[in-house]
């Protein structure tokens, strides 16, 4: 299988969790060995300053750190845009198709606004337009918070991450069949049965593999996902394949 890893960070960040799993990736050159020893193809990135500093800032910094690696493709933290701090969105989103972003972040507790159509407001209806994913953090934003959310742009294709590892299904099934643009990343889906279950129910195509890298070992989701009893075909699907779709349909 070739795997797309749909999460993970660079950075030296603010605060570390007590359980994170190693020390912090500082750079993309330090990202790239290990993708390489996992056997990670390519990955969706974003930059831990864009949630402990400033997103414009992250975002530029991130935009430096992958610039040229055609496996390494970005992803940008948005704000609402009342007090302008992203500037003119025609030149926001210009920016963002030159630094190969593909998807953007949302990270509303720690940069403190409210995740709702009418905040981010023009901001939100161009993402539609334009089928950008947005990742939202779980440990970021409540569930009603999401439901709410959702039920307001029900077109806004959202990926769900960080869960938490004691099982969310009770959380994201009703959305998984209330709302067509939703997906769940496998990094923090650490349930018995639960990829299986999850393809049983839903199928395979909106299940994508992350690893939560490096808070959490990049080979984990991937021996999970190797071993599942699935078939090749839906492994390969979670592994890079619905990933590659999903990203392929951005049209800046």
């Amino acid at each position: 299988m070739e795997f797309f890893d749909c999460n993970v960070a660079i950075g030296v960040p603010m605060n570390r969790t007590a359980n994170a799993w190693g020390p912090p990736v500082a750079s993309a050159c330090d990202l790239m060995r290990h993708m390489d020893r996992a056997g990670v193809r390519k990955a969706l990135v974003w930059h831990v300053m864009q949630r402990d500093h400033h997103p414009v800032i992250g975002n530029e910094q991130l935009a430096r750190a992958i610039r040229g690696n055609d496996r390494l493709l970005g992803c940008w933290a948005v704000l609402p845009n009342h007090s302008r701090e992203l500037g003119d969105l025609d030149a926001f989103f210009a920016a963002a198709k030159r630094a190969n972003v593909r998807a953007f972040r949302a990270f509303p507790s720690a940069n403190r606004f409210v995740l709702r159509r009418n905040a981010l407001g023009e901001l939100m209806d161009r993402m539609i337009r334009a089928r950008m994913p947005l990742f939202i953090r779980m440990d970021e934003v409540s569930w009603e918070n999401l439901y709410s959310l959702l039920d307001e742009a029900p077109d806004l294709r959202v990926v769900i991450t960080n869960m938490g590892m004691w099982g969310s299904d009770r959380y994201f099934r009703p959305l998984m069949e209330s709302h067509r643009h939703v997906y769940i990343e496998t990094s923090s889906h650490i349930v018995d049965g639960g990829i299986e279950s999850f393809v049983a129910d839903y199928g395979a195509e909106r299940l994508l593999f992350g690893s939560g890298f490096p808070d959490c070992y990049m080979g984990a989701m991937m021996l999970a996902l190797a071993h599942a009893e699935i078939s090749e075909a839906d492994k390969r699907a979670i592994a890079s394949g619905n990933m590659e779709r999903l990203l392929s349909e951005v049209c800046l």
